[in-house]
């Protein structure tokens, strides 16, 4: 049973993040549900969710190699950030991240209620901005690290962030942007699972089960998301997200 659940979980994960984002909502209290403890979980989640960050900027590329100036830059700047972010999970004590986790929740589902108005929100400042450039540059740069550290150091909400950082650099494109946020994604993602791996961090068995499912649900979406309107998968992910955090708010404090 435990398998089963832990394969639909990625089942569902993979549709939600395919159509509209929002799969770790599913797949990261599925772990914990099974007994995974809550630092393992995140690096298992994180695990399993790369699979198909890789394969949808794959998919992207070449929408990506459009910014071919800006590219190098942004990868280095995803794997430092990434690397931080997961070196600080690891550092963290086990029942700290615990408490942290129903607001680390809360965070990533108002971000992804609320990211369609941030983006617009960063759009306007973005065409109001009148820095000097190298302060742009600088700012934009400690805002990617901070935006990949927050990725290897909690999954959930990773997406919507890094589409608000690239509209805030000037990106319009959607279809480039939707790779870079891949890319960025991915690139977070590999460096923390190598630093999980070094830690002994990750549950291979559960995450291979649910990478698998994840697998499986990007497939599934690609057959039947142009027939459900998307105002009713981020419905479902906005209902079922704030469902789990204040389930995580009870059951924790």
């Amino acid at each position: 049973m435990e398998w089963i659940l832990l394969f639909v979980a990625g089942v569902l994960g993979g549709v939600l993040n395919s159509v509209a984002g929002g799969g770790s909502f599913i797949t990261f209290p599925a772990l914990l549900f099974v007994g995974v403890p809550p630092i393992a979980a995140n690096a298992t989640n994180t695990f399993a969710a790369c699979a198909g960050y890789i394969s949808g900027a794959y998919g992207f590329r070449k929408d990506i190699v459009q910014s071919t100036a800006s590219l190098i830059s942004l990868v280095c700047l995803s794997l430092l950030g990434g690397a931080l972010g997961a070196l600080l999970l690891l550092s963290v004590d086990e029942s700290l991240f615990l408490e942290a986790i129903p607001w680390l929740l809360l965070f990533a589902t108002l971000l992804f209620v609320f990211g369609q108005h941030i983006n617009r929100l960063f759009a306007q400042l973005a065409s109001r901005s009148t820095i000097h450039p190298f302060w742009g540059v600088a700012s934009l740069a400690l805002c990617l690290v901070c935006v990949s550290a927050y990725g290897g150091f909690f999954n959930a909400g990773l997406g919507v962030i890094v589409l608000s950082y690239l509209v805030l650099a000037g990106y319009s494109d959607i279809n480039q942007m939707n790779g870079l946020k891949l890319l960025v994604s991915s690139c977070v993602s590999i460096i923390a699972i190598a630093i999980f791996i070094v830690d002994g961090s990750i549950d291979w068995s559960r995450g291979i089960v649910v990478m698998l499912g994840t697998l499986a649900g990007g497939y599934v979406a690609a057959r039947i998301s142009r027939n459900i309107p998307q105002i009713y998968i981020r419905g479902f992910v906005s209902t079922s997200s704030a469902f789990m955090t204040i389930y995580f708010f009870f059951d924790v404090y």
